[in-house]
Parts: C-alpha cells; sequence; structure tokens
C-alpha cells in the first residue's frame, strides 16, 4: 500500500497552486500548445473532473456520517475519547479541504475551454470570479492543512486539551474562520483582472494588469503567506510529533500501544495530504515568480512556458483529487465507512 501512496504522490508533484495564477497560465501559454495537447487535455480534464467531484462527495458523505455518529456517543475511555476527538475536530478540518478541492474543480473547465479555444471567452466578470476563487480556496486549503497539523499535535502530545476542545467546538469555528484571511488574501484578484486582446480576437486572455512591481509584491505576498508561512507550522508540528512517540515508546501498555498506533497510522495519513500539497505548490510559484520576471511580456503569449505550463495545468487538476485517493488507501477508517455505506444503499434497493 506504501508505494502505490508514494507513487500517486509524485505524480501530483506538479502545481496545486497552478489555479493561484487565474487564468494567466492557461490562456498565455495554450497559444503554444500544439494541437496534440489541445485535444488531449480537456480529455483528461473530463476525467479529473467526473473523478474528483464522485471521490470528494463519497469524503464529505463518509465525514458526515462520521461525525453525526460521534455527537450523541459517550467518551468510552481514553481510547474512545480521542477516537471521537477525531471524528469531531480534526475531520470538520478534512471536510474544509474537501469543499475547497470541489470549489477548485469547479473552475477547471474555464481553464479547460479556454486551452481548447486558444482565448478567453466568458467575459470580464468571469475572469475575475475564476481568478478569485481559485485563489481563495488554494489560500483556503492551506490555512486548513496548517491547522490541521496543529491540530494533530494538540490531540497526539495534549490529549486532555483536544478532549476539551472537542467538547467547545473550537476547531469548527477555526475552520470557519480560516476562509476569512483567503478571501482577503484573494479579494486583489477581483480588482487586478482583466481582458486584453492580442492582436486578435482569437486571443483574448485573462490577465493581470498590475505593475511589474506590483505583481512581484503581491506574489511575494501570497507565498509567504499561504505557502512559507503555513508549511513552517505544518514542519513544527509534525517533528514535534515524531519527537513525543520517539520518545514515549518506552514503557507502553496494551493500550497506550494500540493508541499509539492509531497515532503513528492517522497521523502519517495527514502527513502525507500535507506532503502532495506542499510538493504541488512549489513549481507553481516558481512559474509564476517566473513570469513575472519577464515584465511586460508576462501578460502575453509565452510559447517558452508552454510545455511546462501544459504539464503543470494537468498535474495541478490531479492534484484536486489527492485527498479522497490518499483516504482510499490510507485511512482503514474511511475504507470501512465506505463499505458501510454501500451495504447501506444495497439493502435499501427494492428485490
Amino acid at each position: 500500500r506504501q508505494p502505490i501512496t508514494f507513487i500517486i504522490i509524485l505524480l501530483l508533484i506538479v502545481g496545486h497552486s497552478i489555479m493561484v495564477n487565474g487564468t494567466t497560465e492557461t490562456n498565455s501559454s495554450s497559444h503554444g500548445l500544439s494541437d496534440v495537447e489541445r485535444v488531449l487535455v480537456p480529455i483528461f480534464d473530463s476525467f479529473i473532473l467526473v473523478t474528483g467531484v464522485v471521490g470528494h462527495i463519497l469524503v464529505l458523505i463518509v465525514i458526515c456520517r462520521t461525525m453525526r455518529r460521534g455527537r450523541g456517543q459517550p467518551s468510552g475511555g481514553r481510547t474512545g475519547g480521542f477516537q471521537q476527538t477525531n471524528a469531531n475536530g480534526t475531520d470538520v478540518l478534512l471536510l474544509s479541504l474537501s469543499v475547497a478541492d470541489l470549489l477548485l474543480l469547479s473552475c477547471l473547465p474555464y481553464h479547460t475551454v479556454a486551452i481548447a479555444t486558444r482565448h478567453w471567452p466568458f467575459g470580464s466578470f468571469m475572469c475575475k470570479s475564476v481568478s478569485f476563487l481559485s485563489a481563495m480556496c488554494t489560500a483556503a486549503s492551506a490555512f486548513t492543512l496548517a491547522t490541521l497539523a496543529f491540530a494533530r499535535y494538540i490531540i497526539v502530545v495534549h490529549q486532555s486539551k483536544a478532549y476539551q476542545w472537542r467538547r467547545e467546538g473550537h476547531l469548527k469555528v477555526v475552520a470557519g474562520v480560516l476562509w476569512i484571511p483567503a478571501v482577503v488574501l484573494a479579494s486583489p484578484q477581483f480588482a487586478w483582472r482583466t481582458l486584453d486582446n492580442h492582436k486578435a480576437r482569437e486571443n483574448l486572455a485573462c490577465f493581470n494588469f498590475l505593475s511589474d512591481k506590483g505583481q512581484l509584491a503581491y506574489g511575494v505576498c501570497h507565498f509567504l503567506l499561504a505557502f512559507a508561512f503555513p508549511l513552517g507550522i505544518i514542519v513544527i508540528a509534525y517533528v514535534k510529533i515524531y519527537h513525543f512517540l520517539k520518545t514515549t515508546r518506552q514503557g507502553r501498555t496494551t493500550q497506550t500501544d494500540h493508541l499509539e498506533h492509531y497515532h503513528v497510522h492517522v497521523t502519517q495519513t495527514s502527513a502525507l495530504l500535507v506532503l502532495a500539497f506542499a510538493l504541488c505548490w512549489l513549481p507553481s510559484y516558481g512559474l509564476m515568480f517566473a513570469q513575472i520576471a519577464e515584465g511586460d511580456k508576462a501578460a502575453g503569449p509565452l510559447p517558452h512556458f508552454g510545455p511546462f505550463a501544459t504539464f503543470a495545468h494537468i498535474m495541478a487538476t490531479s492534484s484536486t483529487v489527492a485527498n479522497p485517493i490518499l483516504y482510499v488507501f490510507m485511512s482503514e477508517k474511511f475504507r470501512k465507512e465506505l463499505m458501510d455505506l454501500g451495504r447501506g444503499v444495497c439493502r435499501k434497493r427494492p428485490s
């Protein structure tokens, strides 16, 4: 199971946050695409769209069932209290991640059409809206993953605090509040995105009309707030978790051994989700800064970015299904809940 998971992560190595740049990459680089790429990319995007929507809907159903069932159950002791903390705590954050990915998938058809037709046919408002939604969701995902890592640290290292957080519903509030800075960080997209006609109608592109310094300032700000800072929190949290689990292995009882196994398994799954997301962001920011470095040409066709931008787009769309795929392969709880859901549906069918 582990090799399959790491292969999936390697396949996701490029660009979840490619969508942070709105449609600049999609429109501009599409001028340099071959006819084969213009046909294959929409086919691949359609497959990812269907797979991603179905996968995330299943994730949402399973998480909602788990949370609803966990609300009415007693703690059941130390282990039961921990598992309820996870069901009612971090599952809320995973729910938020799935919502963000579904919103990103809703932007995919616009990018696909822009690639296939080599221009932006949806008008100025959709240019701004799609760019805003993409930037907001990538930022919200980064903030949520950082909170997920911190919550995992609290649950593993400070279980009494984790139980208190669950009872007081702190993580539910935090999961909602995290979208506020994401909205603020993405809001300049509404002001700065516009349409530009490059020589002919078929070259109409949705691009950023900021000056070079303005684009650089916004790019650096987004990189620091939506990538570097959350990633720093994530790394520190998981290093502390690893250190705690390593130093508490001596003198284990049967109960604590079972609990530690649960800790390790859930932490590995969470860490892989974070790793896949982090690896996907780096090439996107590299492409963004490379386009900023182009200066005046950043708004127009950039054929020398074509092959990389196309590959980045394909990997970016693949990254939106990372959450359900990793859960299918890594989470025993998810597989069990999914099987129970399937059996329940089959029993309800008329004979």
